[in-house]
């Protein structure tokens, strides 16, 4: 379901510049590697988890109305679909 205030792909674009910028720096551990951070595109909150669902309710708990992208982290894709996902650590 498309959200009411902003399109997929600006979504996408300041999910990406906030990992890129913000965020990237403090989740890309060993452990970490894998998992799914969940951002918030307004406030800048993540959290990880090990699927999209896991590491998106904690931030609906907090605004139900967020707009959140998901990255899987260490990789240049959340899913692959046909095909593989790549490292980009």
């Amino acid at each position: 379901m498309p959200h009411p205030r902003f399109s997929a792909q600006e979504i996408g674009r300041r999910g990406k510049a906030l990992y890129e910028q913000n965020i990237r720096k403090h989740v890309e551990t060993e452990e970490n590697i894998g998992k799914i951070v969940s951002i918030d595109i307004e406030t800048g909150e993540y959290e990880i988890g090990d699927n999209v669902p896991k590491s998106s309710e904690r931030l609906l708990a907090k605004r139900p109305d967020a707009a959140l992208s998901g990255i899987r982290i260490g990789y240049n894709a959340v899913y692959a679909l046909g095909g593989t996902l790549t490292r980009t650590v």
